[in-house]
């Protein structure tokens, strides 16, 4: 995340015993801030595809809110690198590591568990850390099965009407809460497992990726009270669609990419306007900037295309490392993070 000059980002130790946070400065690429948050007697097992910092901090004003899953959460000073207030004893086993990303919407920080054992969603006072609300999931998964109880999604808030919602997918189901109380106001079931991509809000509709299932992803109209499954999908795609990466809405036209096919959809209607082989796994959301579409792909390749009614294919630039990360907007620049590396490229 990037807030001023500064580049705020996660890193652990290979085993998870060390957890970071590293600032960089933007204009000089120097690192201004190395700091060892929480140490971690016995890590639980992390998948080799993720890492115990896949979290991304959110950065306001003055703070930086790191978050490691079971592993704690912070709130540091951004100029001192102090740590103003953590927590520690908000658990679940997260089976194959952590990666949910906290949000911040007003004075209220958001964070998702979706583990294996337990699935809830919790509200801190953000100035604080201290507990506002936490709701239980209580989704039937229909199986015993660790791995369909598993999610790694990013929530987002939206506003509807007079009624701001906090949109929280998991593994099943999706659920809609009131950001100020934690009250459900709706949940959908889509039917997949370990949905990772963070939902989008346009044209009165939301975007959800449902992960591993008969339907990976779904558009829904927000509206209405418990289960809108039956009354509320506007329509679904079972292929092509991304399992990890998430979505881009531009000039209501949906793109996404995922396992080296890019796609443009009628983000209305779903219809497929174009279909391209790209080549390569992209793990690493794409990114839009003035009329171009950011593709990084895990082999290193950085595709830029035109975010527009057809394919069109500007360039590719190859790199010497992967990326899973996705890039950041800073100004004229573009921040990308590959396995072993981070980059600053700025526009002529």
């Amino acid at each position: 995340m990037v807030w001023g000059e500064q580049i705020w980002l996660t890193t652990a130790t290979d085993e998870g015993t060390e957890l970071y946070a590293l600032c960089v400065n933007l204009a000089s690429g120097k690192i201004e801030h190395d700091l060892l948050v929480f140490e971690v007697r016995d890590p639980e097992f992390c998948h080799p595809s993720n890492s115990y910092a896949s979290c991304t901090p959110f950065v306001e004003a003055g703070r930086v809110y790191v978050h490691f899953g079971t592993y704690g959460t912070a709130c540091l000073d951004t100029q001192s690198g102090e740590t103003l207030w953590e927590r520690r004893d908000l658990h679940c086993d997260h089976f194959q590591g952590p990666a949910a990303s906290p949000i911040v919407h007003g004075n209220v920080l958001f964070l998702s568990f979706d583990g294996v054992d337990v699935q809830f969603v919790v509200a801190l006072d953000k100035r604080t850390g201290k507990t506002i609300w936490r709701r239980d999931r209580n989704i039937d998964f229909g199986t015993e099965a660790e791995d369909y109880k598993k999610a790694y999604s990013t929530p987002t808030v939206i506003r509807v009407g007079d009624q701001w919602q906090l949109i929280s997918p998991a593994a099943m189901e999706a659920i809609a809460y009131d950001p100020q109380t934690g009250n459900e106001l709706w949940r959908v079931r889509h039917g997949g497992m370990n949905a990772a991509a963070r939902p989008l809000f346009e044209g009165g509709l939301v975007y959800l990726s449902a992960g591993k299932g008969p339907t990976h992803l779904i558009a829904v109209r927000p509206q209405g009270t418990g289960d809108i499954t039956a009354s509320a999908i506007e329509w679904g795609m079972g292929k092509s669609a991304p399992y990890r990466s998430s979505q881009l809405i531009v000039e209501g036209r949906l793109m996404i990419s995922d396992a080296g096919v890019a796609s443009c959809l009628d983000a209305t209607s779903g219809e497929s306007i174009w279909t391209k082989r790209v080549g390569g796994a992209h793990w690493a959301s794409p990114v839009y900037a003035d009329g171009l579409i950011y593709l990084s792909s895990k082999a290193g390749m950085v595709t830029v295309i035109e975010a527009g009614p057809k394919f069109v294919l500007r360039t590719k630039n190859e790199f010497p490392s992967g990326f899973n990360a996705s890039p950041a907007i800073a100004g004229d620049s573009l921040i990308l993070r590959s396995f072993t590396d981070l980059y600053r490229v700025a526009a002529e």
